[in-house]
């Protein structure tokens, strides 16, 4: 896939940059384990999908252990010229929250420039699972997330119903909160869709 035309060009090479600096750290990786997949998730999946809410930083996890540099920020100018920083969350775990046991079979690979994918594909969680992955926690940020992906006609209220139950169903602990969130979401869903 392409960045969604709204996307802020400036915010894509800022990602494509940071994520060089990974493929360049990956010189020395046996070709039998290449390419290596990078899942992005979070609000920098949002903005490839959406063109909206440029976050600070990167949410992925990667196909491989991978040992990969510090240095992972890139400093930018958006398109109002005003300075951001990009950079790499290390601290991101895809085991806490709520997460559908194929999203990362059923990601797209997206095409940043300058992005060599015979090394380091980068791939992007689907619409759907991208708001599976937004239930567990359900903050504001996380309803709107939601509401943007809805609104670009992105998810619809039954299928997102469906992968979260059977992401569900691949989760421990108290399961009550996230089954109240799956809910409120696809009300919120069917009301923007209507």
């Amino acid at each position: 896939m392409q960045p969604d035309a709204a996307t802020q060009p400036e915010y894509v090479a800022a990602l494509a940059g940071i994520i060089q600096k990974i493929a360049s750290s990956l010189g020395e990786v046996n070709p039998n384990l290449l390419p290596i997949k990078l899942y992005v998730a979070g609000g920098a999946a949002l903005h490839l999908r959406t063109g909206s809410r440029v976050t600070a930083d990167i949410d992925a996890v990667f196909s491989q252990r991978v040992l990969i540099n510090d240095d992972l920020q890139v400093s930018y100018r958006d398109a109002d010229g005003r300075a951001r920083v990009l950079y790499f969350d290390r601290n991101y775990n895809d085991t806490l929250g709520l997460m559908h046991e194929n999203a990362y079979l059923d990601s797209e690979r997206v095409d940043l420039p300058g992005m060599d994918s015979k090394i380091l594909e980068v791939r992007v969680l689907s619409p759907v699972d991208l708001a599976v992955s937004k239930l567990a926690r359900f903050s504001d940020q996380d309803r709107e997330d939601i509401e943007v992906l809805a609104r670009h006609r992105l998810i619809d209220a039954k299928s997102l119903r469906e992968r979260a139950e059977q992401a569900l169903g691949g989760h421990v602990g108290n399961v009550k909160p996230v089954r109240l969130s799956i809910n409120l979401a696809c009300k919120l869903v069917e009301a923007l869709q209507r």
